[in-house]
């Protein structure tokens, strides 16, 4: 399966991978796995995507939130892999950080907007296991914020 034309073909615009603004690296190898450090919603213009799901924005919101953070995801992986994610053998694990409000219980929906930009892009190996997980702030204020964790060749 080409990656790239599951991109191309999904009308999809990977972003610039941006570089680590703290004491930390984008990615990370051990081994056969990569690590992708949190990816911060940023829509397509480079704007942030903040506010509290339940409260500032919905789940749909969050949803499309999510997606931003999984097309940042790729492009990390891609730019550490030397612009080649055909070294991708597997989305081992998404871990999606929802900042909501206390009684916000959709934090399931929220993340599928990663998972499903992950499957969209990548296919089968592109399925994952995954933690949905609420908090009462993110980095700048922003809505969602997702890692991964991914086998490579």
């Amino acid at each position: 399966m080409n990656f790239e034309d599951n991109i191309k073909k999904n009308n999809i615009n990977l972003p610039t991978a941006a570089d680590p603004v703290g004491s930390y690296v984008a990615s990370k190898q051990v081994g056969k796995l990569l690590y992708i450090s949190g990816q911060i919603s940023i829509d397509q213009d480079g704007k942030l995507i903040k506010g509290k799901i339940g409260k500032d924005l919905s789940t749909e919101d969050g949803y499309n939130a999510a997606v931003r953070c999984a097309l940042s995801i790729v492009s990390q992986a891609k730019k550490y892999l030397g612009n080649d994610i055909s070294k991708i053998k597997s989305c081992i694990k998404l871990t999606g950080y929802v900042n909501s409000t206390d009684n916000f219980t959709e934090q399931p929906k929220v993340i599928n907007g990663a998972s499903d930009t992950i499957v969209k892009i990548f296919g089968d190996i592109g399925i994952h296991t995954r933690a949905a997980v609420s908090t009462n702030s993110l980095p700048l204020g922003v809505a969602v914020e997702v890692d991964a964790i991914f086998e490579i060749s």
